[in-house]
């Protein structure tokens, strides 16, 4: 090192901060660090379902015969506007292929919207949640039985609520881990309890529940015009040309009115079936899984009737196709949020059962946790005093610092004041004004109190039974 200072080795030395926030050591670069990229809440969905387009789109596992329907409806479709619609709007009138689009593109909107959408699927309870619930039955059954038992039990089977004068039972559902609403049912394909659970239908490649009954409706009421709209213009297609060159040449003529036909005379007779049964179901304002089990029918008593009914067919209808469509209940393409980890409080030897997060929440955010305040000059009792009436709001965990906001010390009049004399007051062990010097900076330069010594207020009993109380009160607190 030069003595001069002006240029020596040592002036090209410099040194670097190492920032401790980072959780990265010192040695790793902060850009070969790369963030895991959130993942949403359908990629972790518990149900047997398929997902597309970034979780908007929701549909079954078992998709195949949902694929033979767009097969079935595209073709024959496709075949009656290519072969049949040219001749028929020449002979007959335009509005043929107009009606026919207008009826296919409401049959295929309807399809997708059924298979595509939530048709109102039950989120599962959390582990919390579905804990507290069987601990809630458990406590209900030991009271009902007279017994205190603390071993575990399994929830019930069933529940009993009244529904307009009618008595609807509740089933558990050992899967979802929820006590099931009225009218909703668990699907063993896609694994789900639906809300207002009407049936399963592979067809369209979901389930049809509350959300999507009215598509579904909507879906085959169409689709049986359709059908039956194309089934009696190809025949009538074929009827003019048989008349002009003669019923044998007119199917060589138009091979695909042939393929037509039979497609739709071998699926009109289920389509129009099915869509006649469902608005029964609507005018009596059932289900088929209510309708299949008999819940509402007249054979299980003379009082048994569906709670569900207005008793008026109009009504009926309105309320299962004019009502408001409820939001979807399991934000599938919600990101799922990261657990973060919460300060625990400590417990004393005592466990707390049944605390719910916001409980534990509340006994973090206490003031009793935090750290960086400590007792003021007006918490802290002054001699003299029996019991700390003041609450340890702001006092720290651990070893108890001196008051923050003392008065002024330089002079042993005011020292007196706050401190009394040790004979008055034997009990307590205070120190005189004399043998109290305060904390270094506290007191002038030229005070005769010198400090070789740190000042304590209280003694070391006193801490410690302050220190005893404060996490007294905290464990108050977590567990209220």
């Amino acid at each position: 090192m030069t003595p001069g200072g002006g240029s020596g080795p040592m002036k090209d030395c410099e040194y670097s901060q190492i920032s401790t926030h980072s959780s990265s050591s010192p040695m790793e670069s902060p850009h070969k660090k790369k963030k895991a990229a959130p993942k949403r809440k359908w990629e972790i969905f518990p149900g047997r379902n398929k997902f597309f387009c970034n979780g908007r789109i929701m549909m079954a596992r078992q998709t195949g015969v949902f694929y033979l329907t767009l097969v079935l409806i595209l073709v024959t479709s496709g075949l009656f506007f290519a072969f049949d619609c040219p001749y028929l709007s020449e002979k007959i009138t335009p509005a043929i292929p107009a009606v026919g689009g207008i009826l296919f593109f409401f049959v295929m909107g309807t399809l997708l919207r059924t298979s595509f959408s939530d048709p109102g699927v039950l989120p599962r309870a959390t582990p919390d949640e579905a804990a507290d619930l069987e601990r809630q039955i458990g406590n209900t059954e030991d009271i009902a039985n007279g017994s205190s038992s603390g071993g575990y039990r399994p929830p019930p089977r069933t529940k009993e609520v009244i529904i307009n004068g009618q008595t609807v039972k509740l089933k558990y559902c050992f899967t979802c881990k929820i006590f099931r609403p009225p009218r909703a049912s668990h699907c063993s394909l896609c694994d789900n309890c639906v809300e207002r659970f009407d049936h399963h239908c592979p067809w369209v490649g979901n389930c049809v529940g509350k959300r999507n009954y009215r598509f579904f409706y909507m879906f085959i009421l169409s689709l049986s015009f359709l059908t039956v709209f194309i089934f009696a213009f190809v025949i009538t297609h074929i009827i003019l040309r048989s008349q002009q060159a003669g019923f044998l040449n007119a199917l060589k003529d138009s091979p695909a009115s042939v393929l037509e036909a039979v497609v739709c005379f071998f699926s009109v007779w289920s389509i129009v079936g099915l869509s006649g049964f469902h608005t029964y179901l609507i005018s009596s304002n059932q289900t088929t899984n209510e309708d299949i089990k008999g819940s509402w029918s007249n054979k299980r008593g003379k009082e048994n009737y569906n709670p569900y009914s207005y008793g008026n067919i109009f009504t009926n209808c309105c309320a299962a196709l004019c009502g408001p469509i409820s939001p979807s209940l399991i934000d599938r393409r919600g990101f799922i949020q990261p657990d973060t980890p919460q300060p625990t409080a400590p417990s004393n030897g005592i466990t707390m059962y049944g605390a719910t997060q916001s409980q534990s929440n509340m006994a973090a955010a206490t003031p009793l946790l935090q750290s960086e305040h400590s007792i003021t000059s007006e918490e802290l009792s002054l001699p003299g005093k029996t019991t700390i009436g003041a609450p340890c709001a702001t006092l720290t965990l651990g070893q108890p610092t001196p008051p923050s906001s003392m008065p002024n010390l330089s002079s042993e009049t005011g020292l007196t004041d706050m401190i009394p004399l040790k004979e008055e007051h034997e009990g307590h062990q205070f120190l005189t004004p004399e043998e109290a010097p305060s904390p270094p900076g506290m007191l002038p330069a030229g005070s005769p109190i010198t400090h070789s010594h740190t000042m304590h207020v209280l003694s070391l009993a006193s801490q410690d039974s302050l220190h005893e109380d404060s996490v007294r009160g905290l464990v108050k607190l977590s567990s209220v």
